[in-house]
């Protein structure tokens, strides 16, 4: 058997309630307490145990001594035998869960693509999400192969509505200028002129990064997408997308289905398009940074070469300090200008 659940758990989980007890009426003895297990666990999990070894002792127990028989008889209680068959289906008429149709997979399909796989890309947490509302919908959970089958479909189908749902918006005019990004050329570079350029990495700052930074952007914002064009759609998602088109090849972009060429490559531009924003920012930030070490460095020096040509600067500078310490309460003019021009002089 499994490790003790808890007492508030075996006491919120395993108690029978209600007329619970009157299912028990013509049993007794292994059956009785098998019958009781396996109803109490199927409420509590959305499913019926494969055996003893998925209950927790202490639920056994507890149910043990609400139906008057010990726990160690369920040893005796055949989990796959005609008798549970026939104790499954009594707890099904009872509770309202059911085996898991073709219709039922069907719909939890469609509920999976509509409600969760339209954010969630991650198969197992799909899958989760699959185990949960069988729970709620009292119906009890395919084998692990038809799991992730359902998972499959599920992914596959969000992938297609939100593909549609992006080719749909994108105009007539746009879609020839993203054709044209992936078309062979006359000269057969298939089509890597533009879409390079877009995807390239920006270099060290100067003049030349930030003019190329600016042909990307001016690049992307020529195809003429529309600035909502992901606005409701999971970002995990357009990543997704932009990952893709980022390592295909125009070659490899126009095989795909019209939907997923268009998506994978507003993605990417979309993406690109914050991305070499931020790079102009930031090269602009550094210029400035540079222009500004500079121009002090060159204040500086100046400066200094200014306050080499004085002749007799530090006699200067000390005739100036003692006048103003002799009358600090004196102006400027009457103390200071007369001390240098004197040295001067």
């Amino acid at each position: 058997m499994a490790r003790n659940l808890g007492l508030n758990d075996v006491v919120d989980h395993f108690t029978l309630i209600g007329d619970e007890l009157e299912l028990l009426r013509n049993k007794s003895g292994a059956t009785r307490l098998g019958f009781a297990v396996l109803l109490k666990y199927v409420i509590w999990r959305g499913r019926f145990p494969t055996g003893s070894q998925e209950l927790p002792d202490d639920a056994v127990a507890h149910l043990g001594r609400q139906v008057r028989v010990g726990a160690d008889e369920l040893s005796s209680y055949d989990f796959a035998s005609r008798t549970a068959q026939r104790h499954r289906t009594e707890i099904r008429a009872y509770t309202g869960f059911r085996e898991c149709s073709v219709t039922d997979a069907e719909a939890l399909t469609r509920w999976l693509a509509e409600h969760v796989a339209h954010v969630e890309r991650r198969a197992n947490r799909i899958g989760e999400q699959l185990l949960a509302r069988c729970h709620t919908q009292l119906i009890e959970p395919p084998t692990a192969d038809r799991v992730g089958g359902i998972t499959r479909s599920t992914l596959h189908r969000a992938e297609q509505a939100l593909l549609g749902l992006i080719a749909a918006r994108v105009d007539a005019a746009a879609i020839g200028r993203l054709e044209a990004l992936i078309a062979v050329s006359d000269d057969d570079d298939d089509g890597e002129d533009v879409l390079a350029l877009i995807k390239s990495v920006p270099g060290n700052v100067s003049l030349d990064t930030m003019l190329s930074e600016i042909a990307k952007l001016e690049a992307i914002r020529a195809i003429g997408l529309p600035s909502d064009l992901f606005a409701d759609i999971a970002p995990v998602v357009v990543n997704a997308w932009r990952a893709r088109a980022a390592v295909e090849s125009p070659s490899h972009l126009r095989e795909h289905p019209q939907p997923t060429k268009l998506a994978l490559l507003c993605a990417l531009l979309v993406m690109r398009e914050r991305e070499v924003t931020d790079t102009l920012a930031q090269l602009l930030i550094s210029t400035i940074q540079r222009i500004n070490a500079h121009a002090e460095k060159k204040v500086v020096e100046e400066f200094v070469k200014d306050f080499r040509r004085v002749r007799g600067k530090d006699a200067m500078l000390r005739k100036i300090a003692e006048a103003s310490l002799k009358t600090p309460d004196d102006s400027v003019r009457e103390v200071i200008y007369p001390s240098s021009a004197a040295r001067r002089f």
